[in-house]
């Protein structure tokens, strides 16, 4: 077998060589022995089946066989030359020729390697996570809030006309083009008036009807709407006010702290703020983190470190961007990248600075997922699927099943640890802040402890003249 190998960099490698068909055919016989030990074909004895007939009966199979038996033959012993241990190798190789003589076989493999790198100068990437201070109005704003959702709806009279903030319980039925749609119809249906649940323009459209009035509202689906057939499209909604709701005047009481701290002994309106501002907290950091910081720590990361990646693995990615685009496309682009192979290769090209941002940060929270032995379980990104579904109106089982159907559990097992490293790393960032500003504070109040303290001084009181002096 001849064999010559090359490292084109530190993540990528190519073979060239070449199998004689001489020992292409030993292993031909071999394969074809093994077969007919087990083999039963009518008119022979189990395990005396001639090997001409087995290689004339099973010849395609048998010749798939033992290419694949020498094309590993030549993968090991390269890896060997170019002194890579297999668990280095990134999917599998890919032969990019084979092209076949008449007494051999031409074989090019292309081996993608996992890259190298040092996370030294990770800390210069994780951003400053600066909180704002929970406020005692947004404390009381919230506690408002929940008295509210506690406190018990109170019906309006038949003479009420529905207003921002009431509750209205209506029927409805969509059309556009005179036409019902699917999804646009529903009874009984409550709705908090100002909440921004529908549509621009029903709620406003509802205001000032009463109790058993029927209403036509015109409205216009948004262009950016989920659903494509109705995205732009206006439409007109039948409407009928079954009762309208109102909410009485929150009580925050004893008895309500009470069932908001069922666990607590001693709750109190005190521990109840607690509690809330320790979760506006969190809402704000979280926040922060999803809206702000996690993309500007993926964007430093991606600048900061700079290695060599593996071509294959970098291909894929573009294959699936390039894939995923086209369910966004409109008909007429599609047909054109159906008709056009270049123009499709230059839209799948247009992925690449994408794919390989991608493909390296996802090297990257590999290395930190092992370095800080942060993981993610299968039932976590089962249970969080099943939690999203439900959230979204979907069936969770048949969910979790076109999941697995189409091999989509790894990708959101990644990007969850990927969620859960990038939060880990600003939640470091933000407890060393902390503690800093901690120290600073002790240093201060010590440094101000320790100043010699000045003589009180006293004002000397002159003694005013008597007549006498």
């Amino acid at each position: 077998m001849n064999l010559t190998t090359k490292r084109i960099n530190a993540a990528n490698a190519l073979v060239n060589g070449s199998i004689l068909l001489k020992d292409l055919e030993e292993k031909l016989n071999k394969i074809a022995t093994k077969i007919s030990k087990t083999i039963k074909i009518d008119g022979f004895r189990k395990g005396k089946v001639p090997l001409n007939v087995i290689k004339s009966r099973y010849k395609e199979h048998i010749e798939q066989d033992a290419q694949k038996e020498a094309t590993e033959e030549m993968l090991q012993l390269a890896l060997k030359d170019l002194n890579i241990d297999s668990k280095e190798v990134i999917g599998d190789p890919i032969i990019t020729k084979f092209d076949k003589k008449d007494n051999s076989i031409d074989i090019e493999i292309k081996i993608s390697l996992k890259p190298s790198f040092n996370l030294d100068t990770l800390n210069s990437c994780v951003p400053e996570v600066k909180l704002k201070s929970i406020t005692e109005k947004q404390i009381d704003e919230r506690l408002q809030e929940i008295a509210q959702s506690k406190t018990p709806l109170i019906e309006a009279k038949k003479d009420k006309k529905l207003t921002k903030n009431d509750i209205a319980n209506i029927n409805f039925e969509g059309f556009v083009d005179e036409k019902p749609f699917e999804g646009g119809k529903a009874e009984s249906f409550d709705l908090t008036i100002g909440s921004g649940q529908f549509i621009p323009g029903f709620e406003d459209g509802l205001i000032g009807m009463k109790i058993g009035e029927e209403r036509e509202i015109s409205v216009t689906f948004p262009e950016s709407y989920h659903t494509q057939n109705l995205a732009g499209k206006p439409a007109v909604f039948k409407v009928k006010l079954n009762k309208i709701q109102l909410k009485d005047t929150p009580k925050i009481d004893d008895e309500l702290v009470k069932s908001l701290l069922p666990q607590e002994k001693n709750a109190s309106l005190g521990l109840l703020k607690e509690k809330i501002k320790e979760q506006l907290e969190l809402e704000t950091k979280t926040k922060l983190y999803n809206e702000e910081l996690k993309e500007e720590l993926i964007k430093n990361l991606d600048n900061t470190f700079e290695f060599e990646l593996p071509d294959l693995i970098v291909e894929q990615e573009m294959d699936l961007l390039f894939r995923n685009s086209l369910n966004t496309l409109d008909p007429k682009e599609f047909e054109e990248l159906k008709l056009d192979a270049n123009k499709a290769r230059q839209k799948r090209e247009s992925f690449r600075p994408e794919a390989k941002k991608s493909v390296k940060i996802t090297f990257i929270i590999d290395a930190l997922s092992k370095q800080e032995k942060i993981s993610v379980q299968d039932n976590e990104v089962l249970q969080t699927i099943y939690y999203e579904s439900m959230m979204n109106g979907q069936n969770p089982k048949e969910t979790i099943e076109y999941y697995k159907k189409n091999n989509l559990l790894p990708a959101i097992k990644m990007a969850m640890i990927e969620d859960k490293i990038l939060a880990y790393l600003l939640d470091e960032k933000l407890n060393k802040s902390k503690e800093k500003s901690s120290q600073k504070h002790e240093e201060s109040k010590e440094k101000e402890s320790k100043k010699p303290k000045e003589p009180i001084q006293t004002k000397t009181v002159k003694k005013s003249k008597t007549k006498a002096e």
